[in-house]
């Protein structure tokens, strides 16, 4: 097959179509909502864990690091392991290997098995996460259809975030903080019988070889910076941050020397280098920074400004979960119109906008002035990039790298995240300590912290809408058509 367009055809090793599409989706969805789910959940139990077990707050800060870091380091190869292992049953292992991971965190009696249980959780998932989506992408090779079923899916990553503070905070509260690793078991079991029944099998055709150097390189490179970036918020030059920041990229620019001369590489540049693609990576690397970042911050306000309890915190954060769903199936829907250049460059105003909301944030201030306005904001413009962003991310590659440009788009959010995270926790330590010098109270300082941290978020937001205009190219007619008669574009 060549670069010009042609009509759809089944991969080549999928053995027939999809039992039902639409049944997939609901099943591939709740796994990749489980995924991210795990990267909010347990934040909100971290406090009464840590007395329950016993544990320092270098120890604690450790039940978060595992999860991010192992995700981050293995979802490139998660993805070719999808792609040459079938996606099917990749998928099939990871949800089981990830119920049983979760299932050993409850149960967990020291902090080395629930660190433990967290870095199973992190490998599971960076297997589970490329999976979903490759699959999605065949259920539903083009056409309409394709835009509903990405804007979905796409939509659950804002979703899933903004629902593990939600149910972590309700879970701690009501039942215990072991229930934020319980509650995937049966998610994880549900989707795992899903696809059984609903998922055809799917794998790249050729030979299955993987490209060791350069599995050894991305896991090394991508571990060093997520490793790195936690350790930031300690300050930017501890050795322990800047060092593995600085290890992370030599790592990556020799995975890319690697990458351009090996057979079969782990990572094919012409996933990563086609331009309507990189605007998709780029964009979920910086709204995954803004976030998971944001959302971080948002939650300390709502709870240690404004006084809520954790439950009641989760209940203040749907606002923006309800608009982003709404905005991202208004978005699906007109994507045909709209294409993906407009909502993709006018979505990060609107986060930028709720940013700058939140930089007015006081020590009096009140959820439904401070915070009410800026959560309808961020909903709307994550889910206004979340629905392109999921089609970019996938426009044009070859269906043999699926699996492999799934991961790089979920990699690329978890290191946004990671980054976000520990750039934010840096300005806000910096911005707080100088407000109470100058003898600001521990409210009115921390206040003036999240303020900062804030005012750092809105330019990292506007910063995706650059890149839109230049990047993208693809035009409205992509997005129209239906299942049967829509061309889609092979790399």
């Amino acid at each position: 097959m060549g670069a010009a367009t042609q009509t759809a055809e089944p991969d080549a090793k999928q053995e027939g179509r999809p039992r039902g599409q639409w049944g997939a989706l609901v099943f591939l969805a709740l796994a990749q909502f489980m995924v991210v789910l795990d990267g909010t959940i347990v934040n909100l139990a971290l406090p009464r864990l840590q007395i329950e077990m016993g544990v320092s707050d270098t120890t604690r800060s450790w039940v978060v690091t595992a999860y991010a870091l192992v995700f981050g380091a293995f979802l490139l190869l998660g993805g070719r392991v999808a792609d040459f292992w079938g996606r099917k049953r990749t998928f099939i292992v990871a949800a089981a290997g990830f119920a049983i991971a979760s299932l050993a965190g409850g149960i967990a009696q020291e902090a080395w098995e629930l660190i433990g249980a967290r870095a199973l959780q992190g490998l599971f998932a960076a297997l589970l996460a490329p999976a979903a989506l490759a699959l999605l992408t065949v259920s539903f090779p083009g056409g309409k259809d394709r835009g509903t079923a990405f804007a979905i899916f796409g939509s659950i990553s804002g979703v899933g975030a903004a629902v593990g503070v939600l149910l972590g905070g309700f879970l701690t509260d009501y039942m215990s903080w072991r229930w934020t690793f319980f509650v995937n078991v049966p998610i994880a079991i549900i989707a795992l019988v899903g696809v059984i029944y609903m998922v055809r099998e799917s794998k790249a055709a050729g030979p299955a070889k993987y490209d060791w150097p350069g599995v050894v390189l991305a896991a090394l490179g991508l571990g060093s910076l997520v490793y790195g970036f936690t350790n930031a918020e300690h300050g930017w030059g501890a050795p322990e941050a800047r060092g593995f920041i600085f290890a992370g990229v030599v790592l990556l620019v020799l995975f890319v020397a690697v990458e351009k001369k090996v057979k079969h590489p782990l990572l094919p540049l012409r996933v990563a280098t086609e331009r309507n693609r990189a605007a998709a990576f780029l964009a979920a690397f910086l709204s995954g920074a803004v976030l998971i970042g944001g959302i971080l911050f948002i939650n300390f306000y709502i709870q240690i400004v404004l006084g809520f309890a954790p439950f009641i915190a989760g209940i203040a954060s749907l606002p923006m979960t309800v608009v982003l769903i709404v905005t991202a199936a208004l978005v699906a829907k007109n994507l045909p119109k709209l294409g993906a250049k407009i909502p993709t460059a006018v979505g990060p105003a609107f986060m930028a906008a709720a940013m700058l909301w939140l930089t007015q944030v006081t020590a009096e201030g009140t959820y439904a002035v401070n915070m009410l306005p800026a959560l309808i904001l961020m909903g709307i413009g994550l889910g206004m990039v979340f629905v392109p962003m999921q089609n970019l991310a996938l426009f044009s590659v070859d269906k043999d790298d699926a699996g492999v440009a799934s991961a790089l788009v979920n990699a690329s959010q978890q290191i946004g995240g990671s980054l976000g995270i520990a750039l934010f926790s840096t300005i806000a330590a910096a911005a707080t300590a100088a407000a109470g010098a100058a003898g600001g109270s521990q409210m009115v300082a921390l206040s003036a912290g999240y303020s900062s941290v804030f005012l750092w978020a809105a330019g990292v937001a506007i910063l995706i809408a650059p890149l839109a205009l230049l990047l993208i190219t693809i035009t409205r007619e992509t997005f129209s058509g239906s299942d049967e008669d829509q061309p889609i574009h092979l790399g």
